[in-house]
């Protein structure tokens, strides 16, 4: 079984303007294994793309949706699918 996955997740609230990108940039550092990106969206949401071991993407999205993360969440939207690859560490785009 393969335990490598890929985590979307668009992020909805008060999550621009707040570090939010910064926060989760460092949260998956701390997790470590993990690339991807955190991006803000024009629509106010935050896009999080993760690939990695699925315990520490799982891990990210349990921070995602949790409460100590900066700003206010109002909802997380994941989707999950094999990874694709090309990240070099966790970028804030």
């Amino acid at each position: 079984m393969n335990d490598e996955a890929r985590l979307v997740a668009w992020v909805r609230g008060r999550v621009q303007g707040v570090g939010f990108r910064w926060f989760t940039r460092a949260r998956a550092l701390e997790l470590g294994g993990l690339s991807g990106f955190a991006l803000n969206l024009e629509d106010g949401r935050v896009q999080v793309v993760a690939e990695g071991p699925r315990e520490r993407c799982e891990g990210l999205l349990r921070w995602l949706r949790g409460e100590d993360t900066p700003g206010r969440v109002d909802g997380v939207t994941e989707m999950w699918d094999t990874p694709r690859g090309g990240y070099e560490g966790f970028a804030i785009r």
